[in-house]
């Protein structure tokens, strides 16, 4: 294992290029006045920047946290038309998403996206019925304008061989699908690296401390900045409220009587080690409407995920012990026993769904999205699915495009006059990407590990080639950060110097899979804390 010793030194100057200091930022958003001021880092947030600075705004984006550091980076990984909400009659809401999804995974992020293969096993006494099912992914799959194939249906022993851990005892038939899946919180960071191209001023560990008042209306808000307690202002002409299970929170700010406008449901999922491999994914029904998955992902298999009503406060949400109990349970419908050994477990998480406010079972509620306007004149933005993300900005976009009085709409590019399906930073062929690492490495020294340039061709796109660069140019930066994980140090350096990385977590949570494997131990987390630090 890599040693605090060994940990690379590169000096007090960071790469040509980088980004602005957190001095710098703070005084360039305390000076100006910006059009929209977006409270929120979460994917709606970076989405409504994104969308806001393509249009022409100035627009600045504040987290309390980091870029996707809560809901965001917890979701199911995937990029899905939703098949369970065939069984609501939701059948444009599935067409849209297929939209959607299709647009992210083939000309905005190819490079951050890949098909996956589902299977949902049909056994005896199960909820559904092969004809049904075979139905339903067809249904689906049609839907899709059959763009990933024809749903249908197969044997248990063809489909054994794509997954051999699925257990066959009462397997009658297995239905097949495909949708796509991700890393998300490299897919919302490199959506914050658009933003930023297209003009916007963005800070995570800034947290809102109270908002600011024209005549009545929010201008702006005061900040304070986590990481060394400064203060400081922002002044905008529209702050959108975007705090995910925050928004609320927000509100009262601007209205002490501001009536609870969502509900929260709580997400959770578990991390294993694989015992095999694993060629397709599993989608097993658990009743009328839910589906239990298993993923692959990341070298990994992802189990999950639940749906309760959550009534906590969101900063403490957390995997329970009934949580791992019922995800393991439901898993074992369709997965034999030594794929769900306790030992296998290297990380658990939650995330927090923001839906409609309202009575009713938690997992048969819309997933909405829903723009209010405050007493204040603050808008707020909640819900959504990951996969409409940049649906949801451009939604938000039209409503300040229709406000009363139109106070950004002489100022703004209209959505419909902006290109549709704009990539994000590093498109490539991820293939290509990989390749281009493996041959291209320094003449003298070890090449780059296979591993390690898939890894970075699937996270970075053609931004991994100056990743690379990094490592010819300091060795020491192209030595692993724990030999069981494809990383390597440059990526950290990278992520200090370009992807506003300020902690250990995120790094090892966020730019990285160093978390979700099980492997920020002790030394690596201060290994990664000594880069951090190595700056001017």
């Amino acid at each position: 294992m890599t040693t605090l010793q060994s940990v690379p030194a590169l000096g007090t100057h960071p790469a040509s290029g980088s980004l602005p200091s957190r001095a710098e930022t703070r005084d360039q958003l305390s000076r100006a006045t910006y059009d929209l001021l977006v409270i929120g880092g979460g994917i709606l947030g970076i989405s409504t920047a994104w969308h806001a600075a393509q249009s022409g705004l100035r627009v600045a984006l504040v987290d309390a946290g980091d870029f996707a550091g809560a809901t965001s980076s917890a979701s199911s990984k995937l990029l899905h038309g939703g098949l369970r909400y065939l069984q609501t009659g939701a059948v444009k809401l599935v067409a849209e998403n297929h939209f959607e999804r299709r647009a992210v995974s083939r000309e905005v992020a190819p490079h951050l996206a890949n098909p996956l293969t589902f299977y949902l096993p049909v056994y005896k006494g199960g909820p559904h019925g092969a004809a049904k099912l075979g139905a339903g992914v067809f249904a689906y799959s049609a839907l899709s304008a059959f763009g990933d194939g024809v749903g249908h249906v197969i044997s248990p022993a063809k489909a054994q061989r794509d997954v051999p851990e699925l257990r066959t005892d009462d397997l009658k038939a297995v239905a097949v699908y495909r949708d796509d899946q991700m890393n998300d919180a490299r897919m919302a960071l490199m959506t914050v690296r658009a933003a930023v191209d297209a003009g916007a001023v963005v800070l995570n560990h800034a947290a809102v401390t109270g908002l600011r008042f024209t005549r009545g209306r929010v201008t702006g808000a005061e900040l304070k900045d986590s990481t060394d307690s400064t203060e400081f202002g922002v002044d905008a002409r529209l702050v959108l409220n975007a705090t995910g299970p925050w928004v609320d929170h927000l509100r009262k700010m601007e209205d002490p009587n501001a009536a609870p406008s969502i509900r929260l449901s709580k997400g959770a999922h578990l991390v294993l080690k694989r015992t095999r491999p694993w060629r397709a994914a599993l989608a097993t029904p658990i009743d009328k409407y839910r589906i239990t998955f298993a993923l692959p992902w990341e070298d990994m298999l992802l189990l999950g995920t639940t749906d309760e009503e959550y009534e906590g406060d969101p900063a403490d949400v957390s995997v329970t012990e009934a949580d791992t109990a019922q995800i393991l349970d439901e898993a074992a419908f369709s997965i034999k026993d030594q794929q769900l050994s306790r030992d296998l477990i290297t990380y658990s998480f939650a995330g927090l769904r923001v839906l409609p406010g309202g009575p009713g079972d938690t997992s048969k509620a819309k997933r909405e999205t829903v723009v209010t306007e405050g007493r204040g004149g603050m808008l707020s933005v909640a819900g959504g699915k990951w996969t409409t993300f940049r649906h949801i900005g451009r939604t938000v976009m039209n409503k300040l495009a229709s406000l009363p009085g139109h106070p950004l709409a002489e100022d703004m590019e209209p959505m419909n006059r902006l290109p549709r399906k704009l990539p994000l930073p590093g498109i490539a062929n991820p293939n290509a990407v990989a390749h281009r690492l493996l041959v291209d490495g320094p003449a003298p020294g070890p090449r780059m590990a296979p591993d390690t340039a898939r890894h970075l061709a699937t996270h970075y796109g053609s931004l991994a080639f100056d990743i690379a660069r990094l490592a010819n140019e300091n060795p020491r930066l192209a030595e692993r950060v724990h030999p069981d994980a494809p990383e390597i140090w440059a990526q950290v350096a990278y992520a200090r110097d370009h992807e506003w990385a300020e902690t250990a977590d995120d790094v090892l949570r966020r730019r990285t899979t160093l978390t979700i494997r099980g492997l920020a131990t002790d030394d690596v987390r201060e290994g990664v804390e000594k880069l951090l630090a190595d700056r001017d």
